[in-house]
């Protein structure tokens, strides 16, 4: 029963507590700016995480004010797109966990 547990604190803390990394693949891969809510939905129609709506936009408003994504004001409407930061940040997690994966074994 404690894998279990241990197992799903993994999974959690590799989606929903690391969604900056899926909302940047879903932006980058995105053809125009998106909508917080298409966001949520990509990333649970892609990954399939299906995180709260407020974390998500917790998350996009913190990942903008750091400047991994940026806002784009059309009318009343508010869209983000990734900046080269934020790729750049990507590509860093990305090799991160890359890395770790190896050190554990999994890159044999």
């Amino acid at each position: 029963m404690d894998r279990v547990k241990a197992l799903e604190r993994l999974k959690r803390k590799l989606t929903v507590e690391n969604l900056w990394l899926y909302v940047i693949r879903v932006l980058a891969d995105a053809q125009t700016p998106l909508k917080a809510y298409d966001i949520r939905k990509q990333v649970k129609a892609r990954f399939n995480i299906n995180p709260p709506a407020i974390t998500v936009y917790t998350v996009v408003y913190r990942m903008a004010r750091e400047g991994l994504i940026a806002r784009v004001v059309e009318g009343s409407e508010t869209f983000y797109k990734v900046t080269e930061k934020g790729l750049e940040s990507f590509n860093m997690g990305l090799r991160f966990i890359e890395e770790t994966l190896r050190a554990l074994g999994g890159g044999k």
